[in-house]
């Protein structure tokens, strides 16, 4: 599964002047509170049907058509999250982690350059997305292992031993899912971290400029929306992310909203970006 696909982290078109994090949610303007006042009318359950059997071909399609070429890597994850090297005892332990919803490897082929002691487990639901890392010539058994998975569906202890991560990462991922089977995918994680394990989350926030530039026709359901390929969206707030994960018996580290102001100066825009970063433990 992909990750950001509306200019969001990584986007080579944008700049970031500006960056805050907040605990609460981005004030819209009358004008954008109208519009989703307005917008209410959902996708027919027969397509939305349609959209939940498809998804696994749609981003297969979308891989065919983009190849590797959509997402910048994310040079920025081991800024943003010190956990990648804070949660070692020593230096040279090795780092056991899974990167749900792997795409191409933007996140783990710099991750791999850069900390020798790692190991990456890299699951993605496209097959496509997947036969790319196996492709990639930084892609070596010995460090990474690549598989295809429904995260709502397969159990990943099928491939990695229960209790054994130390990190799991879900970037621009849980989004993709249809909210109904959101707790299932967070389960699956939940399965084969170790106690004490961290999930590093990153994704959509409320309000987010994409989220407000869905046209009428495209709502799927409360803060969920289909893009026009029909790979769909669902934009978190704070409480809906912390309950859906306390539920499954996480703790909450951090829970917080990254706002930014990106600007394209290609077009002379400037538009508010809104993503929600959070980090959960497996208690202990």
């Amino acid at each position: 599964m992909a990750q950001e696909k509306d200019g969001g982290v990584g986007s080579s078109a944008s700049q970031f002047p500006h960056q805050s994090t907040d605990s609460c949610e981005r004030i819209l303007s009358e004008e954008e509170l109208e519009k989703l006042k307005n917008d209410q009318v959902l996708v027919s359950e027969f397509k939305q049907q349609r959209l939940e059997i498809d998804a696994k071909k749609n981003w297969d399609l979308f891989y065919k058509r983009n190849t590797t070429n959509f997402f910048k890597d994310r040079h920025w994850t081991k800024r943003e999250f010190e956990e990648l090297k804070a949660c070692r005892q020593f230096e040279a332990q090795k780092l056991v982690m899974l990167e749900a919803g792997c795409g191409v490897g933007n996140c783990i082929f710099p991750l791999l350059e850069e900390d020798l002691n790692i190991f990456i487990y890299a699951c993605d639901f496209s097959p496509r997305a997947v036969q790319f890392v196996k492709e990639n010539s930084l892609y070596h058994p010995e460090r990474c292992l690549a598989f295809q998975c429904d995260l709502t569906k397969d159990d990943l202890r099928a491939t990695i031993s229960e209790n054994s991560l130390d990190v799991a990462t879900l970037i621009f991922v849980l989004s993709a899912i249809h909210p109904d089977r959101m707790q299932q995918a967070v389960e699956n994680i939940y399965q084969v971290l170790k106690p004490g394990g961290i999930v590093l989350f990153r994704d959509y926030g409320l309000y987010d400029h994409a989220m407000l530039r869905f046209k009428s026709g495209s709502k799927l359901g409360e803060n969920f929306y289909v893009r026009q390929d029909g790979t769909r969206s669902f934009f978190f707030s704070r409480e809906y992310l912390a309950n859906l994960f306390q539920q499954v018996g996480f703790q909450t580290l951090v829970n917080e909203y990254v706002l930014r102001e990106t600007v394209n100066k290609k077009e002379g825009l400037c538009v508010p970006r809104v993503f929600l970063q959070s980090k959960y433990r497996k208690p202990e």
